[in-house]
């Protein structure tokens, strides 16, 4: 099985692989949007995707690709994320840090304890890669497995400011009719709202009505007309459940689409 993710080998999302596949090949890419695209032609079996995570919150780019993308979540992943400062120089040396925006953001408080300069890049492990290959004076954000896969030094580990960081992956696939749909499932969709007065709360009211729990809901910009916008709601039970069937076509009369991204097996 091929699984693919974004960033390079070591990153939280290839662990992510790691922990939940047996003798999967993880596939590497530069962008979501080139993951998304690999998927769609069949390139890739899978994508292991972080969408979301406990301290910085949701990974918005994904958001906004699942919008158009014909893609299906058929798995829910935990993972906790324990950031490490690597560098191949000592931590005198360096000035500079750099990693993801969000691995930065998770540890702005001990970066700033350090009087590290944040340096954005596009991947964790990616940014041990880079130091690795130029040899800069510098340190990067990333994971254990991502130090010892280059051959860095960890400087410091745990330096997340907060001990229960932990990332939400949902596994996608092109066709989802032979993966697992049993046990505690969950369900997301994506939809529009008809410009009528109290059109969100009849969603909700919609779930509340048939004692269906929302475990999330997430607003984005359409980007096609200015001040409008979809909503992400996640909740729990299948679209194969009656009372979720009977939910989502309550829901023609308040919207102006629904689209259902997957149910999958909810993850611990």
């Amino acid at each position: 099985m091929k699984v693919g993710f974004q960033g390079e080998f070591g990153a939280y999302s290839h662990e992510a692989i790691d922990r939940n596949f047996k003798n999967a090949e993880a596939v590497p890419f530069r962008s979501f949007s080139d993951v998304f695209n690999a998927l769609e032609k069949k390139e890739i079996d899978c994508a292991m995707i972080p969408v979301e995570n406990s301290v910085e919150g949701s990974v918005t780019p994904v958001y906004d690709l699942l919008l158009k993308s014909g893609v299906k979540a058929v798995k829910e992943v935990y993972l906790p994320i324990h950031h490490c400062l690597i560098s191949g120089n000592k931590i005198e040396e360096i000035e500079e840090v750099y990693s993801h925006p969000q691995a930065l953001a998770q540890c702005r408080e001990n970066i700033r304890e350090l009087g590290l300069k944040e340096v954005q890049f596009y991947d964790t492990a990616g940014s041990v890669k880079m130091l690795k290959e130029t040899g800069k004076k510098a340190g990067a954000l990333a994971s254990k497995k991502a130090a010892q896969y280059y051959g860095l030094n960890v400087l410091k580990e745990n330096m997340e400011d907060t001990s229960n960081n932990t990332t939400r992956f949902l596994v996608f696939v092109k066709d989802n009719e032979e993966w697992e749909t049993e046990g505690k499932m969950k369900t997301s969709i994506v939809f529009g709202l008809k410009h009528i007065p109290g059109a969100l709360y009849g969603v909700l009211k919609e779930l509340s009505d048939r004692n269906i729990n929302m475990t999330k809901i997430e607003s984005r910009p359409t980007k096609e007309t200015k001040w409008e916008y979809v909503f992400y709601i996640d909740f729990e039970g299948s679209f194969k459940d009656e009372k979720i069937k009977d939910m989502l076509g309550s829901l023609d009369d308040k919207t102006y689409f629904v689209k259902v991204i997957g149910s999958y097996p909810a993850g611990e």
